[in-house]
């Protein structure tokens, strides 16, 4: 979904030393040097990050994982390695965000070889303070949870980030007006950095309004939409919200619905079908290196596009993640127990028999700078 020079004070310095200096002495003032400033040097910044993980699945099937990058069972397992470069000027900013591991796999799943290895590509330009172009690829505004583990306080993911949009590549327009934001674009079909040739190639809309009334409150209202390669047509809706109630607790929150008209064949559409769901997080931090989160989310896929694609009936899942995030510098350990009770039988027991209800214990370790 969709996480991340100081000039005013020495003039204000400047302001107060040449006001005393007139108010001293009545000799003639200094000219003052009209000249245009030079611009700030580019910056470079590069960042980066580790993750690995072991999970163990109370039904000992990894069939039983169906959200992304945690499909295994009692096995130690690789995440993903990156490393981003930002080169900014006072208008100009690239981001070259490259991703090698499973989770970059998963995430770039419609591109091969080394183009699965790019998670984000793209150029933006600054006119003025105000509006910002981009064009290339990144990852979608969409959504609560983020594709870096560093980004996410638990580690496995909710069904919403699994089924909704991970990245788009055309080119965008934000605009910014005092405590409200507007972002419209025009992309490829969803996740496409690319569209095979054979396949349609109509272009989505994507749209933001953000509202940051203090650092403390954040809201997101977004959208996607368009016609996919297999000619099915997407509408989906999306809030996210975010607030800090104090030194130690914080609130996030995130909803959204996904409308689908999918191809019958001979130029003809289905009537319209759906799935939604919603999360809450409860945030805990006793202090910088111990906190606590646990999500509830609520998936809904009785039409059978998501969790239920391919079972007899469609249902829902309702999740319980309770992780705990302990952290040294830019390392963090997270210990975590998950739970997920559905309304059909969908996991798998140790004996070959099905349940509604399918858990898992799962230790991560992340490293960033």
């Amino acid at each position: 979904m969709l996480r991340k020079w100081f000039i005013l004070p020495l003039a204000c310095c400047g302001y107060a030393l040449g006001a005393q200096a007139q108010t001293a002495t009545t000799a003639a003032p200094t000219p003052v040097d009209t000249a245009a400033k030079p611009p700030a040097a580019p910056v470079l910044a590069i960042t980066g990050s580790a993750d690995l993980y072991y999970r163990y699945d109370f039904g000992q099937n990894k069939a039983n994982d169906f959200t992304s990058f945690t499909h295994s069972h009692n096995s130690f397992e690789l995440g993903m390695a990156t490393v981003k470069l930002e080169h900014k000027t006072d208008k100009v900013d690239m981001v070259a965000d490259l991703g090698f591991g499973k989770r970059a796999e998963e995430f770039s799943y419609n591109d091969n070889g080394i183009l699965a290895a790019i998670k984000q590509l793209y150029i933006s330009y600054s006119p003025t303070t105000w509006l910002k172009f981009t064009a290339g690829s990144w990852a979608t505004h969409v959504g609560y949870e983020l594709v870096d583990a560093y980004g996410n306080r638990n580690y496995s993911m909710s069904y919403m980030f699994t089924y909704g949009p991970f990245s788009h590549t055309g080119v965008r327009a934000d605009f910014t007006f005092g405590k409200s934001g507007f972002m419209i674009g025009v992309a490829n079909p969803t996740d496409f950095k690319y569209v095979p040739d054979g396949y349609m190639n109509k272009k989505f809309l994507i749209a933001q309004y953000s509202y940051t009334p203090s650092d403390n409150f954040h809201l997101y209202l977004n959208y996607v939409g368009g016609q996919n390669v297999d000619t099915s047509k997407n509408n989906q809706f999306d809030a996210v919200l975010t607030a800090k109630l104090n030194g130690k607790f914080s609130v996030g929150y995130n909803g959204t619905v996904k409308l689908v008209k999918l191809n019958m064949g001979k130029g003809e559409l289905s009537s319209t079908q759906d799935w939604w769901g919603s999360a809450l997080y409860l945030n805990y931090d006793a202090n910088s290196h111990f906190g606590l989160t646990l999500r509830e989310e609520y998936h809904s896929d009785l039409d059978q596009l998501t969790v239920y694609a391919g079972l007899p009936t469609g249902g829902t899942v309702f999740g319980s993640t309770l992780s705990a995030n302990i952290k040294v510098d830019g390392f963090t350990f997270i210990p975590e127990v998950r739970v997920d009770a559905a309304s059909q039988p969908i996991f798998l027991t140790s004996g070959g028999g099905s349940t509604k209800t399918g858990g898992s214990f799962l230790l991560a370790a992340i490293y960033s700078f």
